[in-house]
């Protein structure tokens, strides 16, 4: 049976503190049984040292780490579309280069999809299972007031 092939794909703008050990995470991630991963990470005009630091770790690991750079900031919107282009993936998942999805669950989203229950699936950082977090109520709350004036104030 062939291998189905997930494409990371991580926009990337000015993270020179951590990109090095998102891509390292994000290539060590977890994965449903007969998967393998490759990165598509796409520099966003970064004016820090990003530009080396992701140019460094495709060299070392060419197969599956692909980087394309955006001349100038084009937006995290215009970087998901240019990994996009870029991905020879059956599935996609996008991982923000801070971390702000763990890697270590993204068996959670592909399962459905591997198992052909789900063609797509998205995640909710809201949408808790096991263990709860201490006053989640509260910052769901709050994030719910907070967009609800903000969109008051776009006259949304």
């Amino acid at each position: 049976m062939e291998e189905r092939l997930l494409s990371i794909l991580m926009p990337v703008y000015n993270e020179e503190e951590f990109v090095r050990v998102s891509i390292e995470r994000a290539l060590r991630a977890p994965l449903p049984a007969g998967m393998r991963s490759e990165l598509v990470a796409v520099d966003d005009g970064s004016t820090d040292t990003t530009p080396e630091i992701l140019a460094e770790l495709a060299a070392a690991c060419p197969a599956r780490i692909r980087v394309i750079r955006h001349p100038k900031n084009l937006g995290k919107g215009a970087a998901i579309r240019t990994a996009l282009e870029h991905a020879a993936g059956e599935f996609g998942i996008v991982q923000d280069a801070d971390l702000e999805y763990n890697p270590e669950e993204y068996w959670k989203v592909l399962g459905p999809l591997v198992d052909g229950h789900a063609d797509v699936v998205y995640g909710s950082r809201f949408l808790i299972s096991g263990e709860r977090r201490v006053l989640y109520y509260w910052h769901s709350l709050a994030n719910r007031l907070i967009t609800t004036a903000c969109n008051m104030a776009a006259d949304l």
